[in-house]
């Protein structure tokens, strides 16, 4: 422990010093120095995860989305799907919340201390691209294997080609039953194979990302759809 830390955390503790045993006391200095570190190992996960919000699992409005099931939803909260290597895939239109609930997960994984990083497909095949052109395409892929809970977000707004397909593969394919990755997309698995353009790379990644999964097909209205409605009532 440094001087300094001490000094400080010792003048918090000082009233109690007067009354407690000199082990009781180290103790509690002890203590707080634990819970400072995590507090800063935390912010700096937090910093690191690129998470575009922060919105936790208790903001999520479950009454209007009935065809999610909130009893598997908390499930996901214990994180035993990290331990497991599984992947939680989030399919349905856009607006009805599945970034909020990916992200809920991934605020969840960086409490417990777990690296996650969050990046929309656009932007994780973007910098695949450039990453080959420099001559560093390994170095790229191995930051996308680090950390153990990976988010892919909005995978079907963009149209792949045959070299953005393989880049995806080669995430996923390294990833397998490694690192567990958050899904998200507006397509569903039977409009993949169009969307990658290749229906034999699109079956190489369904099979090592579908093998452990959890997924969740949900169904409703946009919540910005809803709230423009309902705003708009209000100002008639």
């Amino acid at each position: 422990m440094s001087t300094s830390s001490c000094a400080g955390l010792k003048s918090k503790c000082e009233p109690a010093c007067c009354c407690l045993p000199y082990s009781s006391f180290l103790f509690s200095l002890l203590e707080a120095e634990v819970v400072e570190k995590q507090v800063r190992s935390t912010t700096t996960l937090l910093k690191l995860s690129r998470l575009p919000f922060r919105k936790t699992i208790d903001e999520f409005n479950f009454s209007i989305q009935p065809t999610i099931d909130e009893r598997r939803i908390r499930e996901l909260m214990t994180l035993s799907f990290l331990k497991e290597h599984e992947n939680p895939i989030f399919l349905g239109p856009p607006g009805i919340g599945k970034t909020h609930l990916a992200v809920s997960i991934g605020l969840q994984a960086i409490s417990q201390g777990y690296k996650t990083y969050f990046v929309s497909a656009h932007d994780l095949i973007i910098q695949l691209r450039k990453a080959d052109s420099d001559g560093k395409l390994e170095k790229k892929l191995r930051s996308f294997v680090k950390p153990r809970l990976l988010i892919i977000d909005e995978m079907g707004y963009m149209k792949l080609d045959i070299g953005d397909a393989h880049y995806l593969f080669q995430v996923i394919a390294r990833r397998y039953e490694k690192g567990s990755i958050i899904l998200t997309s507006n397509k569903s698995f039977g409009e993949w194979g169009e969307m990658v353009g290749d229906p034999v790379i699109a079956t190489a990644i369904f099979d090592r990302l579908l093998h452990h999964s959890r997924i969740f097909n949900l169904n409703g209205e946009s919540y910005r759809l809803k709230e423009k409605r309902n705003k708009d009532k209000l100002e008639k």
